[in-house]
């Protein structure tokens, strides 16, 4: 099973599609997380998953080490250290994957960027994640899966990632359409429960990932490509930099423009979190 004949290992999978997808060069991995609670997501997948997921944790497979008023909160790990990960999740370069979560995707499409940094497009999100997937009566089983190792080689894109000192280049030059994912309210610097800092980084547009779907699922390409084009107006998708709380539901917006249509944007992936280890950085409320 190659990209060329299942051509939706690209950005979004539905559940009608991955049932019907048989096993060959398939991984399917369960991201599935709570930030209040994280080992919430484990207990989940232990309890019930789709036949033959793994699973991966946003900590510990998906974040690299936090270090104390130097990195946000899940920090990227190094890409080949995360090829590692993928290895040992018995991903190999030529596999499709497929991804999901119980939370509208924002945890899978972490995963989907991290793969597509590493030089991976064979990689999809499972449209409507795990309810939509028990919604559907299909099949589910418990207990861990065992998998054979894969053999996965990183082929980094530094291209796609954006650091603070580029940030506070380009929104000070104008040079960069910057979009925060987080609520309005977070946004706003109200409401802030993960960040001791509320706000946003200045010039921003704010643009919730919750946006992206209804229903639990993700709007149709040219619903999403209206949403983002009013923003984006005749701009490239290669000056769109999108960034959150700590670098994770910033990747759901990531995956949107990317089945819109449009293109693959950039990203910030210490977002506000990093952004504030460091008070000389300008922040804004309201």
């Amino acid at each position: 099973m190659t990209s060329q004949n299942c051509p939706h290992f690209h950005t979004i999978i539905t559940c009608a599609q991955l049932s019907g997808a048989g096993t060959t060069n398939l991984r399917i991995v369960d991201c599935r997380f709570d930030l209040s609670d994280t080992q919430a997501g484990r207990r989940a997948y232990t309890q019930s998953h789709i036949p033959g997921a793994v699973y991966a944790h946003l900590d510990e497979d998906m974040s690299g080490p936090i270090v104390p008023g130097q990195t946000g909160r899940h920090p990227l790990p190094d890409p080949h250290e995360f090829a590692n990960t993928l290895a040992r999740l018995g991903i190999s370069n030529n596999d499709n994957v497929a991804l999901y979560d119980a939370s509208g995707g924002s945890m899978a499409s972490r995963m989907w960027w991290m793969l597509r940094w590493v030089g991976h497009e064979t990689v999809a999100v499972l449209d409507g994640g795990w309810n939509a997937w028990t919604a559907a009566g299909l099949p589910t089983r418990s207990g861990a899966e065992t998998v054979q190792p894969g053999n996965f080689t990183a082929s980094p894109r530094p291209e796609l990632v954006v650091d603070a000192a580029e940030m506070l280049a380009k929104t000070a030059s104008g040079g960069a359409l910057v979009i925060d994912a987080r609520g309005a309210d977070r946004f706003r610097g109200e409401n802030e429960t993960h960040d001791p800092i509320g706000g946003h980084i200045p010039g921003a547009s704010n643009l919730p990932q919750t946006g992206n779907l209804r229903d639990g699922l993700f709007l149709e390409p040219d619903e999403l490509a209206a949403r983002y084009r009013e923003l984006m107006g005749n701009r490239p998708p290669s000056e769109v930099i999108f960034y959150c709380g700590s670098g994770v539901s910033a990747c759901h917006n990531a995956l949107a423009l990317e089945h819109a249509g449009i293109g693959e944007a950039r990203l910030y992936p210490g977002s506000w979190s990093d952004w504030i280890t460091d008070p000389a950085r300008p922040t804004a409320q309201g």
